[in-house]
């Protein structure tokens, strides 16, 4: 099922939903309609029955550029006011696609600039092609990376941030990939092949499981290792073993059973 819009173009294919920037011809710059509009869908998307995982893309050439520049010229002309909660806006949304339960796979290609980083840094697995490149050019124009500065710190850690926010460098795909910020990196005419591989594997996986490991990577990276973290893990586990689930897998598993949730109806579908 498909549900384009000139902004997005969104997917459902079984288990897996495919969200695409639509603007190529502005080079999937954000604007606010753009804004508003994936902090809808995301915000839809826990609701969805079935729901495995989320691929993040874009159409044409280029993953994002960052802030459209008519929406720059707007930004000029607002009131303090109005400037806080178009701000706001942004920082919702980020925030909304950071709270989605399911992996969100990212698929890049081209530029992926500013705001653009964000969304990559809010990505579970980013997969790029090996033309990407990559830059925080908010400080070229005067700016700062405010509101994607979480997202990207926590990506590819204090110390790169510290160079790349201040320098506005641009860097490529491989060192995308060396900072953490990307897991993969192939040819362009590998990269949607390369994205169904990473959907395949997760949608063969235990779907509560799945999620359970997204929220304990956020759980546990935050915290100081101490016996309050010991306790929680060790309760953690206990419950996912009682769970129908892990009761249901551990079951397979030992009789040479198929998992449960191997249906038939896994597959990724649909074009990247």
């Amino acid at each position: 099922m498909t549900h384009p819009s000139p902004l997005l173009d969104v997917q459902h294919h079984g288990p897996v939903t495919r969200v695409f920037l639509n603007r190529p011809d502005l080079r999937n710059a954000f604007n606010e309609a753009m804004v508003a509009e994936l902090a809808q869908v995301f915000h839809a998307l826990p609701d969805r029955p079935g729901l495995r995982a989320v691929v993040l893309g874009s159409h044409g050439k280029v993953f994002c550029a960052g802030a459209d520049l008519a929406w720059m010229r707007a930004m000029a002309g607002y009131s303090e006011e109005r400037n806080q909660a178009d701000a706001q806006a942004l920082a919702d949304m980020l925030w909304t696609l950071y709270q989605c339960p399911v992996p969100i796979v990212g698929r890049i290609q081209g530029d992926c600039y500013a705001g653009g980083m964000g969304l990559a840094a809010l990505c579970d697995v980013v997969v790029a092609g090996e033309g990407a490149q990559f830059c925080l050019s908010e400080v070229r124009l005067g700016l700062a990376p405010c509101t994607i500065s979480p997202y990207v710190i926590r990506a590819i850690g204090q110390r790169a941030a510290a160079r790349y926010f201040v320098t506005g460098e641009r860097f490529g795909a491989a060192r995308a990939q060396a900072l953490g910020l990307v897991h993969e990196v192939c040819h362009a005419d590998a990269l949607d092949a390369k994205v169904d591989e990473v959907v395949r594997a997760l949608v063969s996986n235990g779907p509560q499981a799945v999620r359970a490991c997204k929220r304990l990577v956020r759980e546990v990276a935050a915290r100081a290792l101490d016996e309050g973290l010991r306790h929680d893990t060790a309760r953690w586990i206990a419950d996912i073993r009682a769970g129908d689930e892990g009761r249901a897998g551990v079951a397979a598993f030992l009789e040479r059973w198929p998992m449960p949730w191997l249906d038939g109806s896994q597959a990724p579908g649909g074009p990247a």
